[in-house]
Protein backbone atom coordinates (compact mmCIF):
# COMPACT_ATOMS: atom_id res chain seq x y z
CA UNK A 1 0.00 0.00 0.00
CA UNK A 2 2.75 2.26 0.94
CA UNK A 3 4.35 1.93 -2.10
CA UNK A 4 1.22 2.57 -3.92
CA UNK A 5 1.05 5.87 -2.57
CA UNK A 6 4.80 6.36 -3.56
CA UNK A 7 3.76 5.52 -6.98
CA UNK A 8 0.82 7.79 -6.97
CA UNK A 9 2.83 10.65 -5.87
CA UNK A 10 5.51 10.23 -7.99
CA UNK A 11 2.80 9.77 -11.05
CA UNK A 12 1.45 13.19 -9.99
CA UNK A 13 4.52 15.13 -9.74
CA UNK A 14 5.76 13.97 -12.90
CA UNK A 15 2.71 14.55 -14.86
CA UNK A 16 2.67 18.23 -13.24
CA UNK A 17 5.84 18.99 -13.76
CA UNK A 18 5.60 17.92 -17.61
CA UNK A 19 3.16 20.03 -17.84
CA UNK A 20 3.99 23.17 -16.15
CA UNK A 21 7.21 22.90 -18.18
CA UNK A 22 5.53 21.74 -21.60
CA UNK A 23 3.42 25.13 -21.71
CA UNK A 24 5.77 28.08 -22.03
CA UNK A 25 7.76 25.60 -24.58
CA UNK A 26 5.28 24.52 -26.50
CA UNK A 27 3.32 27.92 -26.75
CA UNK A 28 5.91 29.54 -29.50
CA UNK A 29 6.15 26.34 -31.37
CA UNK A 30 1.86 26.29 -31.54
CA UNK A 31 1.86 30.03 -32.77
CA UNK A 32 4.30 29.84 -35.20
CA UNK A 33 2.53 26.41 -36.75
CA UNK A 34 -0.61 28.26 -36.68
CA UNK A 35 0.73 31.79 -38.02
CA UNK A 36 3.83 30.80 -40.65
CA UNK A 37 3.46 29.33 -44.24
CA UNK A 38 6.88 28.10 -44.38
CA UNK A 39 7.50 25.51 -46.63
CA UNK A 40 8.98 23.27 -43.70
CA UNK A 41 5.88 24.12 -41.58
CA UNK A 42 3.90 20.73 -42.72
CA UNK A 43 7.43 18.16 -41.27
CA UNK A 44 7.32 20.06 -38.56
CA UNK A 45 3.96 19.51 -37.54
CA UNK A 46 4.77 15.88 -38.59
CA UNK A 47 7.43 15.60 -36.10
CA UNK A 48 5.43 16.72 -33.30
CA UNK A 49 2.75 14.73 -34.07
CA UNK A 50 4.87 11.53 -34.05
CA UNK A 51 4.11 10.33 -30.83
CA UNK A 52 0.69 9.86 -31.40
CA UNK A 53 1.33 7.00 -33.95
CA UNK A 54 4.78 5.70 -32.59
CA UNK A 55 4.93 2.81 -30.19
CA UNK A 56 5.63 4.09 -26.66
CA UNK A 57 8.74 1.41 -26.55
CA UNK A 58 10.62 2.68 -30.19
CA UNK A 59 10.65 6.29 -28.56
CA UNK A 60 11.81 5.12 -25.58
CA UNK A 61 14.00 2.65 -26.96
CA UNK A 62 15.67 5.39 -28.79
CA UNK A 63 16.05 7.87 -25.54
CA UNK A 64 17.42 5.50 -23.82
CA UNK A 65 20.32 4.56 -26.77
CA UNK A 66 20.94 8.61 -27.21
CA UNK A 67 20.70 9.52 -23.35
CA UNK A 68 22.82 6.82 -22.02
CA UNK A 69 25.57 7.92 -19.75
CA UNK A 70 28.17 6.81 -22.74
CA UNK A 71 26.61 8.83 -25.09
CA UNK A 72 27.67 12.43 -25.93
CA UNK A 73 24.56 13.88 -24.45
CA UNK A 74 24.35 11.34 -21.31
CA UNK A 75 27.30 11.88 -20.53
CA UNK A 76 27.75 15.29 -20.67
CA UNK A 77 24.38 15.70 -18.16
CA UNK A 78 26.32 12.74 -15.78
CA UNK A 79 29.25 15.57 -16.35
CA UNK A 80 26.91 18.49 -15.15
CA UNK A 81 25.30 17.29 -12.65
CA UNK A 82 26.77 13.96 -11.68
CA UNK A 83 23.83 12.23 -12.20
CA UNK A 84 22.33 9.84 -14.97
CA UNK A 85 19.54 10.93 -17.17
CA UNK A 86 18.53 7.08 -17.87
CA UNK A 87 16.72 5.12 -15.04
CA UNK A 88 16.00 8.56 -13.34
CA UNK A 89 13.07 11.14 -12.86
CA UNK A 90 15.02 13.25 -14.52
CA UNK A 91 14.92 11.16 -17.38
CA UNK A 92 11.43 10.84 -17.08
CA UNK A 93 10.48 14.03 -17.01
CA UNK A 94 12.58 14.87 -20.48
CA UNK A 95 10.71 11.04 -22.01
CA UNK A 96 7.42 12.97 -21.05
CA UNK A 97 8.10 16.26 -22.40
CA UNK A 98 8.78 14.60 -26.03
CA UNK A 99 5.90 12.06 -25.49
CA UNK A 100 3.53 14.19 -24.42
CA UNK A 101 4.56 17.41 -26.52
CA UNK A 102 1.31 17.24 -29.90
CA UNK A 103 -1.25 17.04 -26.77
CA UNK A 104 -0.30 20.46 -25.79
CA UNK A 105 1.03 21.79 -28.77
CA UNK A 106 -2.01 20.56 -31.30
CA UNK A 107 -4.85 22.13 -28.47
CA UNK A 108 -2.88 25.41 -28.64
CA UNK A 109 -2.41 25.64 -32.31
CA UNK A 110 -5.82 24.64 -32.60
CA UNK A 111 -6.70 27.73 -30.49
CA UNK A 112 -4.37 30.23 -32.05
CA UNK A 113 -5.97 30.00 -35.45
CA UNK A 114 -9.37 30.23 -34.67
CA UNK A 115 -8.41 33.89 -33.26
CA UNK A 116 -9.40 36.09 -36.13
CA UNK A 117 -7.46 37.89 -38.09
CA UNK A 118 -9.55 40.99 -37.80
CA UNK A 119 -9.18 41.41 -34.25
CA UNK A 120 -5.18 41.16 -34.88
CA UNK A 121 -5.50 44.05 -37.93
CA UNK A 122 -7.59 46.02 -35.01
CA UNK A 123 -5.05 45.67 -32.31
CA UNK A 124 -2.60 46.62 -34.82
CA UNK A 125 -4.48 49.79 -35.87
CA UNK A 126 -4.47 51.02 -32.12
CA UNK A 127 -0.84 50.86 -31.90
CA UNK A 128 -0.21 47.53 -30.32
CA UNK A 129 3.18 46.01 -31.03
CA UNK A 130 3.34 42.33 -31.68
CA UNK A 131 4.36 41.48 -28.37
CA UNK A 132 1.23 43.24 -26.84
CA UNK A 133 -1.32 42.04 -29.42
CA UNK A 134 -0.21 38.51 -28.36
CA UNK A 135 -0.42 39.24 -24.38
CA UNK A 136 -3.44 41.50 -24.62
CA UNK A 137 -5.18 39.64 -27.27
CA UNK A 138 -4.17 36.32 -28.52
CA UNK A 139 -3.68 34.92 -24.86
CA UNK A 140 -7.34 35.54 -23.28
CA UNK A 141 -9.25 34.49 -26.51
CA UNK A 142 -7.29 30.97 -26.15
CA UNK A 143 -7.50 30.34 -22.64
CA UNK A 144 -9.87 27.37 -23.45
CA UNK A 145 -7.03 25.71 -25.78
CA UNK A 146 -4.65 26.24 -22.59
CA UNK A 147 -7.04 24.58 -20.38
CA UNK A 148 -7.68 21.37 -23.06
CA UNK A 149 -3.76 20.99 -23.52
CA UNK A 150 -2.73 21.34 -19.92
CA UNK A 151 -5.56 18.42 -18.94
CA UNK A 152 -4.68 16.26 -21.87
CA UNK A 153 -0.74 16.49 -21.05
CA UNK A 154 -1.03 16.16 -18.17
CA UNK A 155 -3.84 13.19 -18.06
CA UNK A 156 -1.37 11.41 -21.12
CA UNK A 157 1.36 11.53 -18.40
CA UNK A 158 -0.51 9.77 -16.03
CA UNK A 159 -1.10 7.08 -18.55
CA UNK A 160 2.20 6.54 -19.70
CA UNK A 161 3.46 3.07 -19.91
CA UNK A 162 6.15 2.07 -22.89
CA UNK A 163 8.16 5.07 -22.38
CA UNK A 164 8.40 5.16 -18.91
CA UNK A 165 9.65 1.34 -18.34
CA UNK A 166 12.21 1.75 -21.32
CA UNK A 167 13.66 4.98 -20.12
CA UNK A 168 13.29 4.33 -16.11
CA UNK A 169 12.34 0.96 -15.56
CA UNK A 170 10.79 0.29 -11.95
CA UNK A 171 12.75 1.98 -9.59
CA UNK A 172 10.31 2.51 -6.46
CA UNK A 173 10.59 6.60 -5.33
CA UNK A 174 12.50 6.91 -8.19
CA UNK A 175 10.65 5.81 -11.71
CA UNK A 176 8.32 3.89 -10.23
CA UNK A 177 4.59 5.24 -11.47
CA UNK A 178 1.23 3.85 -11.77
CA UNK A 179 1.16 2.59 -14.56
CA UNK A 180 4.51 0.59 -14.22
CA UNK A 181 2.98 -0.34 -10.68
CA UNK A 182 -0.51 -1.86 -12.12
CA UNK A 183 2.13 -4.01 -14.61
CA UNK A 184 4.03 -5.66 -11.89
CA UNK A 185 0.65 -6.33 -9.41
CA UNK A 186 -0.27 -8.36 -12.60
CA UNK A 187 2.90 -10.01 -12.59
CA UNK A 188 2.70 -11.03 -9.46
CA UNK A 189 -1.19 -11.94 -9.78
CA UNK A 190 -1.87 -9.31 -7.60
CA UNK A 191 -5.42 -8.28 -8.98
CA UNK A 192 -7.22 -6.82 -6.39
CA UNK A 193 -4.58 -4.44 -5.80
CA UNK A 194 -4.31 -3.88 -9.61
CA UNK A 195 -8.05 -3.38 -10.02
CA UNK A 196 -7.71 -0.67 -7.19
CA UNK A 197 -5.52 1.42 -9.56
CA UNK A 198 -6.65 0.64 -12.78
CA UNK A 199 -10.24 1.98 -11.72
CA UNK A 200 -8.71 4.55 -10.30
CA UNK A 201 -7.21 5.42 -13.45
CA UNK A 202 -10.61 4.91 -15.63
CA UNK A 203 -12.24 7.41 -12.90
CA UNK A 204 -9.22 10.38 -13.38
CA UNK A 205 -9.20 9.48 -17.33
CA UNK A 206 -13.06 10.08 -17.50
CA UNK A 207 -13.20 13.05 -15.09
CA UNK A 208 -10.31 14.47 -17.60
CA UNK A 209 -12.24 14.20 -20.57
CA UNK A 210 -15.26 15.74 -19.11
CA UNK A 211 -13.15 18.92 -17.82
CA UNK A 212 -12.41 19.06 -21.31
CA UNK A 213 -15.77 18.62 -23.27
CA UNK A 214 -17.43 20.77 -20.14
CA UNK A 215 -15.19 23.64 -20.36
CA UNK A 216 -13.61 24.31 -23.56
CA UNK A 217 -16.46 23.60 -25.90
CA UNK A 218 -15.98 20.02 -26.81
CA UNK A 219 -12.86 20.89 -29.11
CA UNK A 220 -10.24 18.57 -28.30
CA UNK A 221 -7.56 19.78 -30.81
CA UNK A 222 -5.74 16.60 -30.70
CA UNK A 223 -5.25 14.55 -34.71
CA UNK A 224 -7.03 17.25 -36.70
Amino acid sequence: MAGDLQALWLTALLAGVTTVLLAPLATPLAWWLARSHSPIRSGVEALVAMPLVLPPTVLGFYLLVILNPESLLGGFWVSLTGESLTFSFSGLVLASLLYSLPFMVQPLQSAFRAVPESVLETAACLGLSPRDRFWSVVLPLSRRGFLTGAVLTFAHTVGEFGVVLMMGGNIPGETRVLSIAIYEHVETLNYAAAHTLALGLVGFSFLSLWLVYRFAGGRIGVVR
